[in-house]
């Protein structure tokens, strides 16, 4: 049994103000260090066997404060990045809402591709291909994945059977911890959106 504590990036000064994606420079605010250590303190006795990150710059700080409550080291995987928001990539969210792409991607996700960017199907295949992987490497043990909103969104989507469009209905804060089980029955979700601590 593998158990993944899926934990998403703590704020980031620019969170809520622009579509920040793959922008690089992009650190943690006080409060997102908070919700860092907050998370820590509720891994500390799990268990945690290691750490993977996605390699921007908010999940790296993320997961270097777990790392350090942990007493482990940060292995970063580039599937754990943040969605491609591609043309949208900086502007504001009024500005993507008036986007001619905007009302496929809003209402067929499964289907639609931002400008120059990714699909939901190519985020959840990655995620989903990473903790099959991570699976065969820590076949009887718990892990942590520190990635991105919407990255987290398509994995849990996959885990409870929901097709793509429905993910948005998912909540997944920063600084939340999400908790998945994979063992030779399946897959479980165990634990949501945990900002307990």
């Amino acid at each position: 049994m593998t158990v993944f504590h899926i934990l998403r990036h703590g704020e980031h000064s620019l969170q809520g103000k622009i579509v920040a994606g793959r922008m690089p420079g992009i650190g943690l605010s006080s409060r997102g260090r908070a919700e860092a250590e907050a998370a820590a303190g509720r891994l500390a006795d799990a268990g945690i066997a290691a750490i993977y990150a996605s390699p921007l710059q908010r999940a790296q700080e993320t997961a270097a404060i777990v790392a350090e409550r942990l007493g482990l080291g940060v292995q970063t995987r580039d599937a754990l990045v943040e969605l491609d928001f591609g043309e949208w990539t900086g502007s504001t969210f009024a500005d993507v809402r008036r986007h001619a792409a905007w009302p496929a991607w809003a209402n067929h996700r499964s289907i639609a591709t931002i400008p120059g960017g990714e699909s939901m199907r190519e985020v959840q295949r990655r995620i989903v291909e990473t903790m099959v992987e991570l699976r065969g490497a820590h076949p009887e043990g718990a892990v942590v994945l520190v990635s991105h909103g919407d990255v987290i969104r398509a994995g849990l989507a996959f885990a409870l059977g929901m097709p793509i469009e429905y993910l948005t209905r998912i909540e997944i804060a920063t600084g939340a911890l999400s908790t998945v089980r994979i063992d030779d029955s399946g897959i479980r979700v165990i634990n949501l959106n945990d900002r307990k601590g």
